[in-house]
């Protein structure tokens, strides 16, 4: 199926021919962990998971059109509180009806649908059969003023697993002031959600002023922001999502942390795919999948689905095992949310697309 590498010319034109052409010389694809039907088996059957989770995690790779590549696409919708109903929904007002963001995910072909307690909850007996819920567990609540950036719990593992959840998500922001609470409090829900028998996946975001020097925001610098995925895979999320690196010097230029000068003459370079190959390697050399951020929405349709096609470039080509994106979708007319949805899933499915 070569229909995507030829969708990503006429998209991106000579930007995604090189993309397509590029080769990975830093961290070689031979020593990663790298997607394909017998993922979960292989990366997770050797590991502490029990045979509940490594359930839940071959329902999660087994659904929808990507179902049982060893790829995932997931429709993301928690930012009715992280950015508020108003904000998220006003574009296409049909989705402050809960059912529609899980009809969109069904239509949409996607291997699970991730979003609030209220939302999830609002059709769990008519739809946590047909496709993986993935329940957030914290938010930032975003009407506290001034915003603190501080994830709460919204609700309990339990409450999760009795609405039928096939994976619970949570969120930390890095380097917040509320960090160390946010680490303790997700990895104590991650081990009772393995225990009960759910897949976890963090969003794991970084958040701090420091990290802003000079006019340049280091936020998705991946000498950094790997780091935290690091850390996130070390409180056994089975899958990270993270933003898609842009940058790299972070350590440096906030003169904070340690690092080491062959992370930036050996193990990256300034080309997207090795920024995001050096993520992938802090999954464990991706013995936990890395999905990436489809980022927000420009209101101009062909914008928004030549920069989803980008970063699912980016992704697979690193390396990574898909994208989870949200208001690129779901703030449009349902059927051009599916097309979009569709498009991303095209690039995974196109073997011409190969890993770097």
């Amino acid at each position: 199926m070569e229909m995507a590498a030829n969708k990503v010319l006429e998209l991106l034109g000579s930007e995604g021919e090189a993309l397509l052409n590029h080769e990975c010389k830093t961290i070689s694809k031979n020593l990663l962990h790298l997607p394909g039907s017998d993922f979960v088996e292989r990366s997770f059957g050797p590991t502490n998971r029990s045979p509940q989770v490594l359930r839940s995690l071959e329902a999660l790779y087994s659904h929808g059109r990507l179902g049982g590549t060893g790829y995932v696409s997931i429709l993301p919708v928690d930012q009715g509180i992280e950015h508020s109903a108003g904000a998220s929904f006003a574009p296409n007002p049909i989705y402050f009806d809960p059912e529609n963001i899980v009809k969109l995910a069904v239509e949409g072909g996607c291997n699970a649908v991730a979003s609030t307690y209220g939302v999830l909850a609002a059709s769990s007996r008519k739809y946590a059969h047909k496709i993986p819920f993935i329940v957030k567990l914290n938010h930032n609540e975003f009407l506290s003023y001034p915003n603190t950036f501080n994830q709460i719990e919204f609700g309990s593992v339990e409450e999760a697993w009795n609405i039928g959840a096939t994976a619970v998500g949570a969120t930390i922001y890095f380097g917040s002031e509320g960090s160390e609470r946010q680490i303790i409090e997700v990895a104590q829900a991650f081990e009772r959600a393995h225990e009960l028998g759910m897949a976890t996946i963090l969003w794991c975001y970084l958040r701090n002023p420091g990290f802003k020097k000079d006019g340049v925001d280091y936020h998705t610098a991946t000498d950094i922001s790997s780091q935290a995925t690091h850390l996130g895979v070390t409180i056994q999320a089975d899958i990270i999502k993270q933003k898609l690196p842009e940058l790299n010097g972070g350590y440096p230029a906030i003169n904070f942390g340690k690092t080491h000068d062959k992370v930036y003459s050996d193990l990256t370079t300034d080309n997207p795919i090795d920024l995001c190959r050096y993520m992938v390697a802090n999954c464990f050399m991706g013995r936990n999948g890395l999905i990436n951020s489809g980022g927000a929405s420009t209101g101009n349709g062909a914008t928004d689905l030549a920069s989803a096609v980008k970063t699912a470039i980016i992704n697979k080509r690193a390396g990574g095992h898909g994208l989870i994106s949200g208001r690129k979708a779901f703030q449009k007319e349902m059927s051009v949310g599916v097309e979009l949805l569709n498009a991303i899933q095209d690039v995974y499915l196109d073997d011409s697309i190969t890993i770097a």
